[in-house]
């Protein structure tokens, strides 16, 4: 006998259903059991400024915290103390070695066709000038290529390197390279066009690097107004002169240290799922957003975790890594302290892109992995910070993702980060409490059910045989 056709109906509807469930991933199909934790979560991270607050305090209390330097080694020992307090586990550092290179007096100033001191920053890692500084005349180019067109006419001048911001892939290889092609040229030294969209007279400080091949020249930034005023003057037929003075110079490598806390996993503690960002900043910069901000989404996150009993299965492990910004040595040197454990790493996720408004993850895995983290990421809907889409990471997570474990990175409304990134502007006040809170929030929910969900998240070769 043939059922009636209105349960007929519903046994194909049922037969689909099955089968498209039958495509996700196991794991997938039960994250909406941990919507409560999510929840609380969300809750908690958002009920007030506390992040905010914190942020604020170690960017006050300590200021720039470069490689190398007594602050930062002054503000790691003041996160540690605080982490023990907060009642985090296995709270302690692991030590790293950091290039120590160090700024020193400096200035630019414009001599023709009028005297007037220039907004300058030397660059990460140049050589400084002689004591009586470089005097010569500036030779303004839009790219390498037209460098390379008019490399006649930059023997023995300054080549200004004056490109707008499209995006930071694009123009920072000026930042990176300038040098190296200016010196190519003939030139003295090498200036570059602050890199960023949006100026206020605040030039932006970065790395660059040397070839072996090529003569070092002194390189360092402009602001965006001041490189744009000495293209106008050479546009207008005047020949604009400048005298580069930078005291700039490398150490012997200084001892550091990676900032290490846990909540231990209740059932697979050898499993871990890694979050963090990095505590040092430039020399010049507060780094408020670059990267307290990441260092502070991760520590709250875990926080939050211990404060709400939301103890997950496996561990989760707080990482501050040292160094990012003129070295990736505490990248590195985690990969290295870790490496026979790196089959164990479950999912590693950093924040380095300021904690603006939350949007979602970006991430780098494989599909079945993918398909898991998309449904994770659907709890944060609440919040706006559902969106998990393919290619992400950071820096610091590089090296371990390198030997195939999986990475994320937190993605933020950016619109306004690079306004102040790796200059003396990035400070507290340019974050918003609401979207800090959130971001701890988004941090927290992605690390805590990656964390506690019965199965790992399917991964394609076992990360411990990927080199």
């Amino acid at each position: 006998m043939h059922p009636p056709m209105r349960l007929r109906h519903r046994l194909f509807i049922l037969s689909i259903a099955a089968a498209a469930l039958a495509t996700v991933p196991a794991a997938a199909q039960d994250v909406a059991r941990y919507r409560p934790a999510a929840d609380s979560l969300i809750r908690a991270a958002t009920a007030d400024s506390a992040a905010w607050n914190r942020i604020a305090e170690l960017v006050d209390r300590f200021g720039p915290r470069f490689s190398g330097t007594p602050e930062l080694e002054r503000a790691i020992d003041w996160v540690l103390a605080q982490m023990r307090a907060d009642g985090l586990e296995n709270v302690h550092a692991e030590p790293v070695m950091v290039p120590r290179w160090v700024r020193g007096r400096e200035s630019a100033t414009l001599l023709a066709p009028r005297e007037t001191e220039l907004h300058m920053l030397g660059l990460g890692g140049s050589i400084g000038t002689p004591a009586e500084g470089i005097e010569a005349e500036v030779l303004v180019v839009g790219s390498f290529d037209e460098l390379q067109r008019r490399a006649a006419e930059a023997r023995g001048r300054i080549v200004l390197f004056d490109v707008p911001f499209t995006s930071y892939g694009e123009t920072v290889q000026y930042r990176g390279t300038g040098a190296i092609a200016a010196a190519r040229a003939g030139a003295v030294a090498s200036l570059i066009r602050s890199v960023g969209p949006f100026g206020m007279q605040t030039p932006h400080t970065g790395g660059m690097r040397y070839a072996d091949s090529v003569r070092q020249i002194p390189a360092a930034a402009l602001s965006m107004e001041d490189a744009m005023m000495l293209r106008r003057m050479q546009e207008r037929g005047d020949r604009p002169r400048v005298r580069l003075r930078m005291e700039a110079h490398t150490l012997p490598d200084a001892p550091s240290r990676n900032v290490v806390a846990e909540i231990r996993g209740r059932e697979l503690p050898d499993e871990v799922v890694v979050i963090g960002g990095h505590i040092d900043s430039w020399d010049v910069s507060p780094g408020a957003m670059d990267d307290a901000g990441g260092c502070v989404a991760a520590w709250e996150a875990v926080r939050l975790m211990k404060v709400l009993g939301l103890r997950p299965r496996r561990t989760i492990r707080v990482v501050l890594w040292t160094n990012e910004e003129n070295g990736l040595r505490g990248g590195n040197a985690y990969r290295d302290a870790h490496r026979a454990e790196i089959a164990n790493h479950v999912l590693a996720i950093e924040s380095d892109a300021g904690v603006f408004a939350p949007r979602g993850f970006g991430f780098t895995g494989t599909d079945a992995a993918f398909e898991v983290l998309r449904q994770i990421g659907a709890l944060l809907a609440p919040i706006g910070a559902d969106s998990v889409t393919r290619g992400g990471g950071g820096a610091d997570i590089g090296p371990i993702m390198a030997l195939g474990v999986p990475g994320m990175g937190l993605e933020v409304d950016g619109s306004r980060y690079f306004w102040y990134h790796h200059t003396s502007a990035d400070t507290p006040d340019k974050l918003d409490p609401r979207d800090v809170a959130r971001s701890v929030a988004a941090m927290a929910v992605m690390a805590y059910v990656a964390a506690e969900m019965p199965e790992r998240i399917p991964f394609g070769t076992a990360p411990g045989n990927r080199e």
